[in-house]
């Protein structure tokens, strides 16, 4: 089992910045890929940006490349994401994930965090 708690987030002025973190725990060693997604009220969860734990490899959507950043510690068991020149369409519940090597699905998910952009 693995265990995902977000941190960081809250009210952001649009061109702002923000910092979201994901403590992970648990069974880190069955993990192969983290990530961010986001859910906007309304809309379906989207995928924001992955990590592959032992290459670094990284993806992102369209919508936040070039301006969202994420990172890694492998050895605190930390994912960030580094959210930069946020528009009000980037307001949303963030989630962090982690997809089990033996798995091509995200089997597990925190809680969630609120990030909302004002204008």
């Amino acid at each position: 089992q693995v265990q995902l708690v977000e941190s960081g987030g809250g009210s952001v002025q649009a061109g702002g910045s923000t910092l979201l973190s994901c403590a992970a725990s648990g069974s880190m060693w069955s993990i192969c890929v983290t990530a961010w997604y986001r859910q906007a009220p309304g809309k379906e969860r989207e995928m924001v940006s992955t990590i592959r734990r032992d290459n670094g490899v990284t993806q992102y959507s369209d919508s936040v490349k070039g301006r969202f950043t994420i990172s890694q510690n492998v050895n605190r068991n930390t994912l960030y994401l580094q959210m930069s020149s946020l528009e009000t369409e980037d307001s949303a519940v963030y989630y962090c994930a982690a997809r089990p090597c033996s798995t091509p699905y995200f089997n597990y998910w925190g809680q969630g965090t609120q990030v909302t952009v004002s204008s």
